[in-house]
């Protein structure tokens, strides 16, 4: 089996109101960068109510838009084709009820153990029923996590810190009973229930103090991320489970890469895997390779968005270079120009592209091997979700947030561009996949973070060849030109106003890209 060695494609520029340019798109798979391991997103808080009680119809629906990989009778894609599901642990809280703490009841979760230690494995039904339609439609990795231990545990009865205090929120005494309870978890699942999970992430954002009640987390200092760390790897030798962990989740990427507050919180790359510290994660069985953070808090301006990332690569190469970065979690968070913020959710392109040019950033300059939406649903007026819930009480839109209580049995699912033009990475490039180089030579007029951006990743045999086009502009390209290296079917998929990760009749000699527009082109040869 040949691999593909060099794609070279001629791009036609055409500015609205100046002469056609010509480019050029480079792509040499012998320039080899990360290995993907998938693309992903969580079911935290709203899969409870929507798996547990919503009609079966609307159900399938979304689990068909976010999992599905099939082709409907024109080509088009049913979904995003998800190859990671983040399931989340909770800490008790539903139980709790309002003596929780948490008003927001769709923030609040179950646990499957009692405070008096008795097991249910019913518990999480909705989100089970997920977990579930995840795997019949062909995800292939499944990942657990939790952001505070069960209430019983903590030392504070709660699911969240007492203020003011950023230690870890577990009882000194029972820090080896909450390793043992999330092996246990994993156990039951692989032996009851037929679920595997690839990965276990036990912490998330330990530099927020989570002090003020307004949903489940914990904080937690270095060192007690390192001890508890290793009591978990210990539990699952123990019990021969191959589950890895996956330390990290930071708040940002500044707290992996440098110092914020220097509250024993941050700098986690040096801190984790340099081979001198004395909280070296590289020595315990079980823990993955990767640090995770999530991208909150960098994207804006976009000049600051790419110096943050080539600054976490550089520290990532100068401490250990054989550790790799996934970006486990993303919402709209922070005030720009371009989108206002995330407030106000938006179905159409200008958050679409907004996201995507965050995921080629984080893909091409710091190198992530994964790339992780946060919450897969949202019933909220935020722009937090891939697919949207409300009550369809008016055309467009309907009652939607916390205090609609008919959304927990009902309501209208609406999907959106930014679902679409993340699948335009998660559905063609699967895990296993090798980015490659990818070089636009010739643009004089757009800079290559913001503009035109292209990255390409090749299959393991080499066989398949897979290039991402995000376009911010409002101008139009063409590619007149393809050379794929023995390539016999090209293949296009265009997320744009008019389209919704649609396949669109193309000939090699001439592919359009289109203005604000994400496209993936796949080459592949027998």
């Amino acid at each position: 089996m040949k691999k593909i060695l060099l794609c070279t494609l001629s791009v036609g520029f055409a500015l609205l109101s100046f002469s056609q340019e010509r480019l050029s798109l480079n792509v040499n798979p012998d320039v080899r960068f990360q290995t993907i391991d998938g693309f992903g997103a969580s079911d935290a808080w709203r899969c409870q109510f929507v798996g547990k009680n919503w009609p079966i119809d609307k159900k399938e629906q979304i689990a068909d838009w976010l999992f599905s990989s099939e082709t409907d009778e024109n080509g088009n894609p049913k979904g995003i084709g998800l190859s990671l599901w983040r399931f989340y642990l909770a800490a008790g809280t539903a139980e709790q009820g309002n003596k929780s703490g948490i008003a927001n009841e769709w923030r609040r979760g179950e646990s499957f153990l009692s405070p008096q230690g008795d097991w249910d494995w019913n518990k999480y039904e909705g989100q089970r029923w997920f977990l579930n339609a995840a795997k019949e439609r062909g995800v292939s990795k499944f990942l657990a996590f939790t952001i505070a231990a069960p209430v019983q545990y903590a030392r504070n009865g709660k699911g969240f810190a007492s203020e003011g205090d950023i230690r870890f929120n577990v009882k000194a005494d029972c820090v080896g009973d909450y390793a043992a309870y999330l092996a246990e978890v994993l156990q039951h699942f692989k032996e009851h229930e037929e679920i595997t999970f690839e990965y276990i992430s036990p912490f998330n954002e330990p530099q927020w103090d989570w002090d003020q009640g307004n949903q489940e987390g914990t904080p937690a200092l270095n060192q007690e991320l390192y001890n508890y760390i290793n009591l978990l790897s210990k539990e699952l030798v123990r019990r021969n489970l191959k589950t890895k962990i996956v330390a990290g989740e930071a708040a940002t990427i500044d707290h992996i890469s440098s110092y914020v507050k220097k509250d024993d919180r941050d700098n986690q790359m040096e801190v984790f895997w340099s081979k001198s510290s004395p909280y070296y994660l590289g020595n315990l069985a079980n823990v993955e390779p990767i640090i995770s953070g999530h991208s909150y808090f960098s994207v804006w301006p976009v000049k600051a968005q790419v110096e943050s990332r080539e600054e976490l690569a550089e520290k990532m190469a100068q401490v250990n270079p054989e550790i790799g970065y996934w970006e486990s979690e993303y919402c709209v968070l922070e005030a720009n120009d371009e989108i206002g913020g995330g407030w106000k959710r938006d179905l159409e392109m200008p958050t679409a592209l907004f996201v995507a040019r965050i995921i080629h950033n984080d893909l091409t300059i710091c190198n992530a091997r994964s790339w992780q939406w946060w919450t897969a649903l949202s019933q909220f007026d935020f722009k937090d979700g891939l697919v949207y819930l409300d009550a369809g009480t008016q055309d467009v839109t309907g009652a939607m947030g916390a205090d609609t209580e008919s959304l927990k049995k009902d309501g209208i699912a609406r999907d959106s561009k930014l679902m679409w033009a993340f699948g335009n990475y998660s559905r063609f490039i699967r895990p296993g996949m090798v980015r490659v180089e990818a070089r636009l030579d010739g643009i004089n007029n757009l800079a290559h973070d913001d503009g035109l951006m292209v990255s390409a990743y090749q299959s393991s045999d080499g066989r398949e060849l897979v290039v991402v086009i995000v376009n911010t502009t409002e101008s139009a390209f063409t590619i007149d030109s393809t050379s794929t290296g023995g390539a016999t079917s090209t293949k296009m998929y265009l997320t744009d106003k008019e389209h919704k990760l649609e396949r669109l009749k193309v000939s090699p000699e001439k592919i359009e890209i289109r203005p604000r527009s994400v496209s993936t082109l796949c080459f592949s040869k027998k």
